[in-house]
Formats: C-alpha cells, structure tokens, sequence
C-alpha cells in the first residue's frame, strides 16, 4: 500500500519507478518492519541474522533506492532518500503504537518467515507480497515493448580462389 505524506506531497515528483526500484521500496518497507519489530520486541539479533543472511538483497534495494531519488530529486537526492528512511520507520513506530502490546505478537513472525525462505534472490517477490505502509506515492514505469530485431544474414561470398580451393 502506498500513500503519500505532506512530507512528500509537496515536493512529490512525477518519476516513475522502474520495477528494480519498486522492487527496493517493498524491501525497504520489509526492512523497516523488521527493525522497528526487533527494537520494539527486543529482537536485535534476530534482525542482526536477518541483515547478514540477507546482505546482497538489502545492498541491492539500497543501490536501487539512490538511483530513484537521484532521478527524482537530483542534487537533493541525498536528503530526500534519508527522509524517506526516517519517515518509514515513524510510520512503521505509529502502527506499533497503535497496536500496542499486540504489535509484538502480530509481527514476530515475521523473522521466521523470512529466515525460512531459500536465500536472498526470494526476498524480492516475499516482500511484494506484504503491504507495507509507505511514506510516498510511487508509479511504476510502463513496461517498453522490444520488437524483435529483424534478423540479416550476411551472404558470404565466396571468392574464385576459395571455390576452387573446395573442389
């Protein structure tokens, strides 16, 4: 689920994401899940075994979320990407408290269901799955069609030296 805050309606651009990108903002919202579920649960080392176990998907979703606020917000990238992350986990730290002392006993399992998948390359379509709030309103880009390129052949010519060579 994706909504937008003041924070963003304002300065919200009209950027599409790429499916990469759209990809990071749901481990991103996974993520900060998980953090905010580890600091509220004491389950720092659950999370800890999570960033390990996880560490190509969540350096990937990383990279992926600089080159969206890069295209997005240029020079000020930076501190629109930090404010995203900071946004994310008040709005991940207000569900807590709205839940209460059911926060931790709703999101727990949500560390065995990770830790349970077969490696990072699941961590992608797993976190689509969920819906997260987020702190911005994201469009995915059309998909391009590729027409398939025509395909030459090239003709080889064969030289009068190289027919009476085969002969």
């Amino acid at each position: 689920m994706f909504f937008a805050s003041q924070a963003y309606a304002a300065t919200s651009h009209a950027i599409c994401a790429r499916p990469a990108e759209m990809a990071a903002f749901d481990i991103a919202g996974l993520k900060s899940q998980l953090m905010v579920t580890a600091l509220s649960c004491s389950l720092q080392d659950r999370y800890n075994a999570f960033v390990i176990r996880y560490r190509p998907s969540l350096v990937a979703e990383d990279h992926a979320l600089d080159t969206y606020f890069g295209r997005a917000y240029g020079r000020g990238w930076r501190s629109k990407h930090d404010d995203y992350v900071t946004l994310l986990a008040n709005n991940e730290s207000e569900q807590g408290t709205k839940l209460g002392t059911d926060f931790c006993r709703e999101n727990v399992s949500l560390f065995d269901e990770v830790m349970a998948l077969p490696g990072p390359s699941a961590l992608p379509a797993y976190a689509a799955g969920k819906d997260f709030p987020q702190p911005i309103t994201l469009v995915a880009c059309p998909v391009e069609v590729r027409r398939a390129r025509s395909v030459h052949h090239r003709h080889h010519v064969v030289s009068h030296k190289e027919a009476r060579a085969a002969s």
